[in-house]
């Protein structure tokens, strides 16, 4: 099992589809996850048995949930554009609501799928992409041991400012 003291990882299940459409259709969390227009629950159950076969999709994601009693999903957080030839992923994390935000939850469960990644998959390199003005994510991803390997000048627009996209690397055979 992939947990720590405060959470846990488990696969996305049917039942957590309302939950995610809820996150996904959040404005506030589009800024994150690069979305334009609101998902349908159709749509949303369509990713869930997609994201169930990595090897075939690319894709994997995995709920973040509460390690005591209620067990209750706070966050999701993905594998995608997964290389198996070269041995890379793209590597991305939502908590779901804010009052969960800033209590460890990201952090543990990045380094639950990294060593996931690492063992479980044999990956050999980990990136992600961060909004140069989530600093939150920033500072998470570096603390872990993510390098900057790259800045795209004014990629996205976010309330009519152009903001840059930071582009971060992890060798897992050097973690």
């Amino acid at each position: 099992m992939f947990s720590t003291e405060k959470i846990f990882l488990r696969m996305v299940e049917p039942e957590d589809a309302t939950k995610l459409l809820l996150w996904e259709n959040n404005p506030e969390n589009w800024k994150v996850t690069d979305t334009e227009v609101p998902f349908s629950l159709h749509a949303i159950h369509q990713l869930i048995e997609q994201q169930q076969q990595i090897r075939a999709t690319g894709q994997l994601r995995m709920m973040i949930c509460l390690n005591h009693d209620s067990k209750e999903p706070v966050g999701a957080i993905d594998l995608y554009d997964v290389d198996f030839k070269n041995k890379n992923a793209s590597v991305g994390i939502l908590i779901g609501e804010m009052q969960n935000r800033g209590k460890g939850y990201a952090r543990d469960a990045l380094n639950l799928i990294i060593n996931y990644a690492r063992h479980n998959l044999s990956l050999f390199n980990l990136v992600c992409s961060i909004q140069s003005t989530n600093k939150e994510s920033i500072q998470l991803f570096e603390s872990i041991g993510f390098l900057k390997v790259g800045c795209r000048r004014e990629w996205f627009l976010i309330n009519n400012k152009r903001v840059d996209e930071i582009l971060f690397q992890l060798c897992l055979e050097k973690k």
